[in-house]
């Protein structure tokens, strides 16, 4: 397994290993739909009295995966992962945004300064920024914020959400990978940002 120090031409493609119970679901237009039917067959299995929610859980996933496609997204986990009778939910889009979506920076720390100076121009409150070494994949950018819930727009979720995105530039090229990791599991946020970075460490190149 190649460390990005060692890669002098981009990289084929990326890998990274996420826990057993994570659904993932390509976002890609020809693959989307059979993707989110899938999960929607898996969630809703052995509940036969509420076609009009199952239909308005893949509505609201068709829109999401559509908008995170034409952002840069390549696919999409989420996690059907539980406590007992508690859900753990949470998901993980990776996307590479096209080069004039992210800022004209050339390393981590670059980048660091100028997500750090948005936070200050905004008023961000919580949000921290900081360069992280992955252990494979190489220095990232690692931003945790935590985001008022919007009920109409997260299927009734009244929770503040836990967002943590990596920046981690892609080997030989001006280009960046993104991970973008949520939950709205307030109470659990911390334990699931544990589970989020150990997932991100795992990320390597082929």
């Amino acid at each position: 397994m190649k460390t990005a120090d060692e890669f002098s031409s981009p990289p084929v493609d990326y890998n990274l290993i996420v826990p057993d119970g994570w659904f993932q679901i390509s976002l890609q237009p020809e693959e989307r739909d059979r993707c989110i039917v899938a999960l929607a067959d898996l969630q809703f299995r052995g509940i036969d009295n509420a076609p009009h929610l199952k239909q308005e859980f893949m509505r609201d996933l068709q829109k999401k995966a559509k908008n995170a496609y034409a952002s840069g997204g390549t696919e999409l986990y989420l996690s059907l992962l539980t406590a007992g009778p508690v859900p753990l939910a949470s998901s993980l889009l990776i996307s590479v945004p096209a080069p004039d979506d992210c800022p004209p920076v050339s390393d981590a720390g670059e980048l660091a300064e100028h997500l750090a100076g948005r936070t200050e121009r905004s008023n961000g409150d919580g949000e921290e920024v900081g360069v992280t070494r992955l252990e494979v994949a190489g220095t990232a950018v690692r931003v945790r914020r935590r985001d008022a819930a919007v009920p109409e727009a997260q299927m009734g979720n009244t929770l503040p959400t836990t967002n943590v995105t990596y920046y981690v530039p892609i080997p030989a090229t001006k280009r960046w990978l993104m991970l973008n990791f949520s939950t709205p599991l307030d109470p659990l946020a911390d334990q699931m940002v544990r589970l989020f970075d150990t997932v991100a460490n795992t990320l390597h190149w082929s």
